[in-house]
């Protein structure tokens, strides 16, 4: 049965949800989702192994008080919590990607393994978008300038979950509500503070040397398409997968493909415990 934990870090309690036992396995959301983006996941990887997923601050139900604070901080706090001080499998999206790269440097013994979906990194070059995409990113900060969030919503909707070249709600149903709900709190949410964690790490991925999988959708943005391929590439045990597609949330688009690709990978990574 899954069990809810309240985490300390700093002034925030991280709301962090634990299925299964074993070795731990910790799911790090995007900045437009909140760890439901994880659910099928969750399941899957908890009936074999430790499945950890938390809110991040500004995110589901995670409560923080505003102040300045590092998420890898808050990411070590977690696993200190739930990991039995066995070093974790790291699975991010996004955003959640470039919080499990920076632990991964910066906690080396922490970090057994790392999953990144459709990554983001700190000090990548800047994106160049083509001219669709430039209109859809001025209809974004329009709409953030107006102060309408329920646009802003169904733009990044758009954007992140349909793809920015693909048409307007070419994903529906569940996933598409999931999205909506977890945006629009993240949206909603009041100010949490600067995140401190911002030294670059991208010309340092080629010191990340434990078992790396680097997964990103073929209508994801071209730019993280590329980037996520560059990734896989110069990490010293790296490899890479294309989804067929899928955008930048494969894990509610996909989720039994996810969740395959997460299962075959932690099997085959050494340092197993048990």
């Amino acid at each position: 049965m899954p069990s809810n934990h309240r985490i300390a870090s700093g002034r925030a309690t991280l709301a962090a949800e634990v299925v299964g036992s074993g070795d731990p396995v910790v799911f790090l959301h995007a900045s437009v989702c909140d760890s439901r983006m994880w659910r099928a996941q969750l399941d899957g990887v908890g009936a074999n192994h430790k499945a950890i997923a938390y809110d991040r601050r500004g995110f589901g139900k995670t409560r923080a008080e505003k102040e300045d604070f590092s998420a890898v901080a808050d990411l070590m706090a977690v696993i200190d919590a739930t990991a039995n001080g066995t070093p974790a499998i790291l699975v991010g999206c996004s955003q959640g990607g470039r919080i499990a790269l920076d632990a991964a440097l910066w906690h080396p013994s922490c970090v057994r393994a790392l999953v990144l979906i459709a990554p983001t990194v700190s000090g990548a070059p800047e994106a160049i978008y083509p001219p669709e995409i430039k209109g859809l990113l001025a209809r974004l900060k329009e709409a953030e300038a107006a102060g309408d969030l329920d646009q802003v919503n169904a733009i990044k909707a758009r954007l992140w979950l349909d793809g920015p070249l693909e048409p307007e709600g070419r994903v529906v149903g569940q996933a598409r509500r999931l999205f909506l709900d977890m945006n629009a709190i993240a949206l909603r949410s009041p100010p949490t503070g600067s995140d401190l964690d911002v030294a670059p790490a991208f010309h340092r991925l080629g010191e990340i040397s434990v078992p790396s999988l680097v997964i990103w959708g073929d209508l994801d943005f071209p730019h993280i398409q590329e980037r996520s391929r560059h990734i896989a590439t110069v990490m010293s045990n790296g490899s890479g997968h294309a989804l067929t597609g899928a955008a930048h949330l494969p894990s509610l688009e996909q989720p039994a493909d996810i969740t395959g690709l997460l299962a075959g990978f932690i099997d085959r990574c050494p340092g197993r415990q048990g």
